[in-house]
Order: C-alpha cells, then structure tokens, then sequence
C-alpha cells in the first residue's frame, strides 16, 4: 500500500533514493548517469543593442547574453545565414529575435519572416515575440497568419505587419502563389527566421527546401535579398544540413554549436523492463512500466513528462496514471498532449503547465518541440524515441530551474530497444544523427517548379536552386510539353488554370484530416490524419480521447467524417496490418555471396485486415474483429535480398522454415541498418516477399511483429497464387512516399550490413531466439537457426 499523500517523500532526490534501495526498480537498470550541472559562459550585451532591448532584457533579469547568443547576434548583423545548434532551454530564440527587432527598429519598412514547423508553435511563439516587444516599450506588430488566422487579421498581416509568423504549409499554399498581395512584405524583407530546423528533414525537408529556394527567387523579385537565421536541436551535421535546406554554400553559414547556457545537474537511467517470459523473451509492458516510474514521480509531486510513441500509448498511460494517483492530485493535474486534440485543447494543456496547474502531462513527440510548457523536474521516455537526437531533445524538457532534473528511457521487447538497453553508451555517448534531405528527387522538384512557374515567369537562362541553366531550362521544356508552361520568346509562362500548390502537399498526406463527431453531444470532439484513420477510427474501433473512450458507430470514408459514443469498454483495439511489396523499377543489383541484392522503386500496398481487443491493465487479447477499408498505396524507394529457392533447399529447409530464418535476418538487418544509417527506426519499412514477379506476401501483424502465418505454422501464399517455386525476399523500403535515399545506402553498403547483421545473431546470448537478435519466436528456435544457417550460407 502507498503511503498516505502526507507521508509521501517529495522532491526528485526522494524519488531517485526509492529507486536505488527498491526491489522492482534497481535490478531493472542497466544504466545509470550523473551529468554535473555546469556553470553558463557569458558575454556582454554589445554596446550598440538599442536602449529599448536592454531594458527589455534587464527586466527579465538579463544583465549579459550567453555566448553564443551573443555569438549569432553579430554573425546575423553581419549578413550571414546562422545556424544555432544548442540544447533544448538554451536561450535559442534570442539569437533572431535581437537582431530581428534591432533591424525593424532601424529601418521601419523593414520585414521578416518567422517559419515555424507547425501551428501550436507558431502561437507559442508569437506571444513570447509580442512579450518582449512590449517589454521594450516598443508597438511593432507580430502576427500569426495560418488557417486559423480570422480575415481581419489577415489582411492586417499582408498589409501592416512587419513581422510575420506562419509554418511552411502556408507559406508554400497561401502566401507565395499570392505575393503580389504581400510586396510589403517582399519589398524589404530582411530576415528569415527557421526555427526547429531538424524537423526540416526526409521528404518533408525535401518539400521545404524548394519552398524556400521560391521564398528567396520572390524576394529577389521584389528586390530583397534575406538573412537566414535558423535554430536546431543538436544534429550531426547542422552547417551541411542547413547548406542543403538553404541551397547556399556551406561556408556562407555560421554554425553556433557551443551552448553558453548553464545546465543544471540531471540523472539519466534506462530501465529494461523485467522478463515475464524466459522462452520467448518476452518483457513486461513498457507502458505499465512506464506509468508505474510515473506514480512515484507523482506521488513525490515531480513535475513529470510522460512521452508514448503512438497517441493509442498516450491515452491508455493517461487512463491508468488517473486510475493510479487520480484520487491522490485530482484527475485534471494528469493531462495527455498529442495530436487530434482541437487547438482550444492543447492551448489549455499548455496554459496548465506553464501555471503550474498540471502535475503530469502524458505527451507524443508533439512537445518534443520547443513550446513553452514551464518547468518540468523529470521525463519518462515509454520507448526509444527513435534518434539519439530526439532521445536527448525529449530529455532536455526537463531540468529548466537549475536543479537536479531525472530522465529515464524505458526500454521495449523490440530489436532496438534492446540492443541499447543492453549497450546504453551507445544511446548516452553515442553520435548524434545527421539530419538528411534529398530536394533533388525528381517529383518533387518537378511540383515544386510548377509552383515557381505558377508564381512568375522563369526566364531563359534563369537557374532554379542552383540547378544549372541548361537543366532547368531543359525541365520547363519538359512542363511545356505537358502543356502546363509556354514558352514565348525569352520566358516561360504558367498556361493552365490549375493551381499547383494545391495539388502539393509538403507532408505527404492529404490536405483533409477526418473529423470526429460525439453523437450524443452532436459536437466535433477531435480531428485526425487520413493515415491514422485506417488504424483508429474503422468501425467499430475504440477511439481514446482524454482518458475517455469512445466506440467508432460509423465511418463516412467520402465525407472525412467519424461518429462515435462513449462507451465505457475493459478493453481497447488496436489494428492488424499487412503489406504486400511489389518492384516497379530496378535500378541496380548485384550478387551479395549467393544471394542477389538490388534496390529500385517498388509499390507498397498496405491494408488494415483486422483489429485486436485488448483488455485494460492485463494486456491480454479478448478477440478480433474484420476491418474494411481501402488500401493504402504509397510509391518510394526499396532495398531487397533475395535468397534463391536451391539455397534454402540445400539447407534442408521447407518453405515455412525459410521463411521464418527470412523474418529473423529481416528483423536484424533492419536493426543494422537503423543503427548504421542513424535513422529514425519509423524512416524504414520491412517486409518479406518472393522475388518473382508476383511481389511481396508477407503480412505484418504490426501489434507483435509477427507474421499472422508464422504463428500458425503455414506458409503464406504469394498475392499471385500457388507456384511452383519462390524465392524468399527481404524488402527495406524507405517509408515516405519518393524516398529519401535510405535504400540506394543500404544497397551499396550491403555486405557489411549482412555482415553485421550475422555478427548480431551469432553472437546473441538467446538459445532460441530473442527481440534483441530476430525478433519474438515461438521459442521452438527455428527462426534462430533458419537465420544463422541462410547468413552462413550466403557468406559460403
């Protein structure tokens, strides 16, 4: 039994005592850190920072500036682009808005421009901005414009707002195809601010590059040639990544790596959860082990921050933390963030945390970036985040007073999680990813030059982003001959009444989210994407919202609509899915041993084929339910091995056996590859097909990992129908539509992965097999040696 909230320790070091003298939480950490607080390394304000910024700094107590706000006020009133690459509450926004509001003061025509990755952090950050221009005593306008922005206030941003705040969505659809509308704008714009430039990467990065390259040929239209001052959590390769973004020489930017920020002291742990099942290798539930380090935090009033990977994770951990401790601070102190709230929700939550109201917030990646959310004592991280670099900007939401702060990473039963529960350097001293980009992706720079032709006439021997004359000249011709430009005399012209940037989205989803309708309060209580709407609004499903539970009664697919009604259920459901990979082109293959590697564009089809019903607290499965649905389609990028059919038959291995030795070097090689490629585990997709040309058969059961078919001993059958023979194949696909280039690197690094990836399972301690090596078996160990004795033969 608890003790009685009076009597309960209080304060992060009483927590951190409990830890160390407990029983279900000591043997459970396999790492354990002290990082000493350090002291800031300061500079004086420049002497010639207007009067009006220092009295707005000295009355937040701000006598000197950290170095490197310091160090980015100069490079920026130098004319150089800017690169701020400093840990999460390391004073970041100061380094553009100094320079930015010293530019307006100077010269009131003047203008800039603020990118913020998406719209909650935009508003964060325009009443920080409004603060301290009133702080200044100063009445330069700041404004927000979005989808949300009212038509007023709108029109008031085009025609009287010098500084102007949106997201890469607008700018691309509302503000660029229109800037005739915005020469005030343009005419003198000054600075460009990008904030949480990381974002900015994958297909998504690739999108905004070009958004940019057509930001800086308008303002060079209207006569303006802007600074770029951008902001990132630390990434590998902040200068090479911004030089890419930018399209402008590397040594033209300013990198500001070094963090002049004093840091407070702070603890790190990952914790393994313990293992329930020897023989499969199965651990206990990281989101009850999770909850269960989050109810000590609580119960010692630490101000906490719970982070899940899914926003299915974030409503159930808040359900059983107000199970737990709701009684004990009252349910509205524990609180969930994540997308598909409505904004009047997340502004409350965000209010609520900043006033000290909330206690817990239970959150997915959406506050990884830099809202202001107040001052939290301790995160607890429900799985690897994905990236040392998002591992350590989840950590840094913590520890903002100067004292001691507590990050800990729970780890889960998959491949890599584990290998870093079990090699915890690697996540706390390991090097941070590079953050990649590929705006050279043929599709997308064709839509994007649409946009630009859409915008104004490219003339002849104009260059598009440092695409050579005779390059993009060669591209117009090629729009011309698609009859979307004409070319006349020494110019092309947009001739077509489409509007591009409509048909562009930067994101790769659609423009529409589905909403979501109570039924008995006649109301939209959320919205949500059209990819997550596969997964958690078919019928049926049990949607979660606040720590509450809704069941799906009808899904309006045509009309992007959900209706549902509370209900209150012992179980949530959770969605099945299955891929199916079929090549489109190969661009290259070679042998690899006696197995043919090969990489190209392929089609995946996914399709949600059922759900699962699994009940509350025990996590046990209580049935199943069909789903029917249209499939999901998505074009990219694949790497493949394939393993001929005689290989397998020399080995003694029937069909069903290759194919579970196939999924467990699947699994180990994408492990690999994470590790190797430092990427995000969410960039790359896998599956198992045959090499024919019938494509890819290999369900995914995405709840356990396992092939719905394997568990049943049956071999399954390629979408094609029987044949004779098959050659079990291996797909690592890029898991974005168009490709990043992640499969072109695996391919040409191919033998050293396998390599590795034989390494990994030999050299795994399991007797049958394990989430650390291939993955959950049925602990007759055939996957296990299926893998080990395919790699031995592929190296013959």
């Amino acid at each position: 039994m608890p003790l009685p909230p009076w009597k309960q320790p209080v304060g992060v070091d009483a927590v951190i005592e409990g830890w160390l003298a407990s029983g279900y939480v000591r043997p459970c950490l396999t790492a354990d850190r002290a990082l000493p607080a350090s002291e800031g390394d300061y500079r004086e304000i420049p002497a010639d920072l207007p009067d009006a910024l220092r009295r707005a700094l000295a009355s937040r107590g701000i006598t000197r500036l950290y170095a490197h706000q310091a160090e980015a006020l100069v490079a920026a009133r130098e004319r150089k682009h800017v690169v701020v690459a400093t840990p999460t509450a390391s004073g970041k926004s100061m380094c553009f808005h100094l320079p930015v509001l010293s530019a307006l003061m100077a010269d009131p025509d003047a203008s800039a421009i603020y990118l913020y990755p998406t719209k909650a952090l935009s508003r964060d950050q325009e009443a920080g901005v409004q603060k301290l221009i009133r702080d200044a005593g100063l009445t330069i306008p700041a404004i927000v414009y979005d989808g949300d922005t009212p038509g007023d206030a709108r029109r008031a941003a085009r025609e009287r707002s010098p500084i102007v705040m949106t997201n890469p969505d607008m700018l691309h659809a509302g503000i660029l195809p229109h800037h005739a509308h915005w020469a005030r704008t343009f005419q003198r714009l000054k600075y460009v601010v990008l904030d949480e430039l990381h974002t900015y990467r994958g297909v998504f990065g690739s999108h905004v590059a070009h958004v940019l390259a057509r930001v800086r040929r308008v303002a060079q239209f209207h006569g303006s040639d802007p600074i770029f001052l951008c902001a990132t959590a630390t990434i590998g390769n902040p200068g090479e990544h911004a030089s890419r973004l930018l399209g402008v020489p590397e040594d033209r930017i300013r990198v500001v790596g070094e963090s002049g920020a004093p840091r407070g002291a702070r603890r790190l742990f990952v914790y393994n959860p313990p293992v329930v099942n020897a023989e499969l290798g199965v651990r206990a539930s990281t989101l009850k082990a999770s909850v269960r380090l989050a109810v000590d935090l609580i119960r010692a009033r630490v101000p906490t921050i719970v982070f899940g990977q899914s926003r299915n994770s974030v409503e159930i951990m808040l359900k059983y933390l107000r199970d737990r401790v709701g009684d004990e601070v009252g349910p509205d102190a524990i609180m969930a963030y994540r997308g598909g709230y409505l904004p009047e929700t997340r502004r409350r939550v965000e209010h609520g945390l900043r006033e000290g109201e909330i206690l817990c917030v239970v959150a997915t990646n959406a506050l990884e970036l830099g809202i202001d959310i107040g001052e939290l004592d301790a995160v607890v991280c429900a799985g690897y985040p994905g990236s040392i670099a998002a591992t350590w900007q989840r950590f840094g939401r913590a520890g903002r007073r100067g004292g001691t702060s507590i990050a800990v990473m729970v780890a889960n039963s998959n491949a890599l999680d584990q290998y870093l529960a079990t090699n915890p350097e690697y996540l706390l001293r390991g090097e941070i990813e590079q953050a990649r980009i590929d705006p050279d992706n043929t599709e997308i720079l064709i839509q994007h030059l649409k946009c630009a032709a859409f915008e104004m006439p490219f003339l002849r021997g104009e260059d598009y982003r440092g695409m050579a004359p005779e390059n993009t000249e060669a591209a117009l011709r090629f729009l011309a001959g698609h009859g979307v430009v004409h070319e006349s005399e020494d110019r092309f012209h947009w001739s077509t009444d489409a509007y591009p940037a409509n048909h562009v989205s930067l994101r790769t989803v659609g423009w529409d989210n589905f909403v979501i309708i109570d039924r008995a309060q006649g109301k939209v209580l959320a919205e949500l994407d059209f990819r997550s709407t596969h997964t958690m609004l078919h019928e049926q499903a049990i949607y979660q919202h606040d720590g509450e539970q809704y069941q799906v009664e009808k899904l309006d697919y045509e009309n992007h609509k959900a209706f549902v009604t509370k209900v209150e259920p012992d179980y949530f459901t959770t969605a099945m899915t299955k891929r199916k990979v079929a090549v489109i082109e190969e661009s290259a293959r070679a042998p690899l041993g006696r197995a043919m590697s090969g990489w190209g564009e392929v089609s995946v089809v996914e399709k949600i084929v059922g759900y699962k019903k699994i009940k509350f607290h025990t996590h046990e499965n209580t049935g199943y339910g069909d789903v029917r649905l249209p499939d999901m389609q998505m074009h990219t990028t694949s790497f493949w091995l394939t393993v001929p059919e005689e290989v397998c038959m020399e080995l003694g291995l029937g069909r069903a056996a290759a194919i579970e030795g196939m999924r467990g070097i699947a699994v180990a090689l994408e492990t690999v590859s994470t590790l190797a490629l430092m990427c995000d585990p969410r960039d790359l997709g896998q599956t198992l097909g045959d090499g024919g040309e019938d494509g890819g058969f290999g369900g995914v059961d995405r709840v356990s990992g396992r092939s719905p078919q394997a568990s049943t001993g049956q071999p399954p059958q390629a979408s094609g129908g029987p044949h004779a023979g098959f050659d079990p194949t291996i797909f690592l696909f890029d898991n974005v539509p168009g490709g990043v280039g992640l499969a072109e690197r695996i391919y040409e690094s191919a033998h050293e992965l396998v390599a590795r990836t034989r390494q990994l399972v030999s050299r795994c301690t399991c007797q049958a097999g394990c989430p650390m090596c291939v993955g959950a078996t049925s602990g007759d160990g055939i996957r296990k040696k299926a893998a080990l004795g395919l790699l031995a033969s592929i190296f013959h």
